[in-house]
């Protein structure tokens, strides 16, 4: 593994019961860098953030994360490699408030940050700090979620669909924050079905076709690969 990489995919199979999703995913991150994976809906993609936690069925292939190898270890252990995951339910706790859903989870790294830190970062949850989970809207229920894993001190970040039914202000700050957290040599993956969202913020992306990586596009390269990408997402 070079010194640079933090996550490299090898011939990544993964099922879901019977079903045959991933069909030798390969891939690689680098560390402080965002990747995006690209594709229609069904591609994968989500199956992708799934398998790299272990919360899909059988796996096979190879997932090395900073030099460990996960591809048997169970999603706790993953996260304990500091990989954070950020799903496109959220999991709010809606009973809990907006500090108590922060104050939640586990430490699985030494550079979480504090709930100051993240309130200074969210100021939208700084003022919802004593909201029921249920009160938040859309767009500060997905700013917790993110906060939250920000704070355990996971450097490997998995979002999916972040931004998806988020008004364009919030969807603006997400892409401030994502910038920012890159500054700060946060490793990330993003699906995203907006792709106005995610090309800006990408280093790289990687288009998933049928469970497998189809073409990578470095960012240099977007602007001549547009007509592809119009083809392929109808962007």
């Amino acid at each position: 593994m070079s010194a640079t990489e933090y996550l490299r995919v090898s011939k990544l199979h993964a099922f879901y019961g019977e079903s045959h999703i991933l069909h030798g995913m390969d891939f690689t991150v680098r560390r402080g860098e965002c990747v995006s994976l690209l594709g229609r809906n069904g591609a994968g993609r989500t199956t992708t953030l799934r398998a790299l936690m272990g919360l899909t069925g059988k796996r096979t292939g190879s997932i090395v994360i900073n030099g460990r190898e996960a591809i048997d270890m169970a999603p706790h252990k993953i996260a304990q490699l500091g990989v954070g995951y950020c799903p496109e339910e959220r999991g709010i706790y809606s009973s809990l408030t907006t500090e108590e859903n922060l104050l939640l989870p586990p430490r699985v790294g030494s550079g979480g940050m504090s709930v100051e830190e993240l309130y200074e970062m969210f100021p939208n949850l700084a003022e919802r700090r004593h909201s029921q989970g249920t009160r938040l809207s859309g767009g500060e229920q997905q700013m917790l979620a993110l906060a939250r894993i920000l704070r355990t001190g996971a450097r490997l970040l998995l979002l999916d669909e972040i931004s998806e039914g988020l008004a364009p202000v919030i969807v603006q700050k997400l892409g401030e924050i994502i910038r920012e957290l890159k500054t700060r040599d946060y490793t990330i993956v993003l699906v995203e079905q907006n792709f106005r969202f995610a090309a800006p913020l990408a280093d790289r992306m990687f288009v998933v076709e049928h469970g497998q990586i189809a073409a990578e596009i470095a960012q240099s390269e977007l602007a001549g690969r547009m007509d592809y990408l119009q083809e392929l997402l109808g962007v």
